[in-house]
């Protein structure tokens, strides 16, 4: 038996777990007699006591899913800016308060150029460095089966509006982006259709 923390299916927070096993038995008049093998593996919630398949583990909790969240946007915020936007001041502004929204709210302009200066130089330096887009995957790919579309939308809104700070998207900044589109798992045409919408004035 062991315990952790979980996202509760039942109570629909995070909540203390307990994992149980046991073995199945013949039971004749209430008194258990015979075995019959065991019993998969089931998490006993803390707090509502119901039990719940250890499939349940495969969701994040809210804390988890918060500093994937963060992670996600601080990734697109670099893939944007590696993609031509770092030297232009109102792209690194607008990665930067876009960083600090998402939760790393001491983030600086040096911080995240210091940043992008180390990437770029491991990627170029690296006898089998590991390409961009398989970084970025990295980052977003656990967080995309986590989120409806609307919130897969959002991030990659948050990296069309980066990249617009200092006029129209660039050929690498499409690029870039529809990248970021294939690691959130958005079809192609909805990923034109939300470069096409963040050029909209609000």
């Amino acid at each position: 038996m062991d315990d952790g923390d979980f996202f509760c299916p039942g109570c629909g927070g995070d909540r203390s777990y307990r994992r149980r096993t046991g073995r199945r038995r013949f039971v004749l008049l209430g008194v258990p007699l015979l075995s019959r093998g065991h019993v998969a593996p089931v998490l006993e919630c803390a707090a509502c006591h119901g039990h719940f398949g250890t499939e349940a583990l495969d969701h994040p909790t809210t804390n988890r899913l918060s500093v994937l969240l963060r992670d996600a946007v601080y990734a697109i915020a670099l893939t944007v800016l590696t993609a031509g936007g770092c030297e232009n001041r109102a792209t690194r502004e607008a990665a930067v308060q876009t960083v600090r929204d998402a939760g790393y709210t001491n983030c600086t302009e040096d911080q995240l150029l210091t940043l992008l200066a180390a990437l770029t130089a491991e990627r170029d330096t690296a006898a089998d460095s590991v390409s961009a887009e398989i970084e970025l995957h990295e980052a977003l790919a656990p967080l995309a089966p986590h989120l409806a579309s609307a919130g897969r939308e959002s991030l990659l809104l948050h990296g069309a509006r980066i990249a617009l700070a200092d006029g129209p998207y660039c050929t690498q900044e499409r690029e870039a982006l529809a990248a970021v589109g294939r690691s959130l798992q958005l079809a192609d045409a909805d990923v034109d259709r939300l470069l096409t919408q963040a050029r909209t004035p609000h």
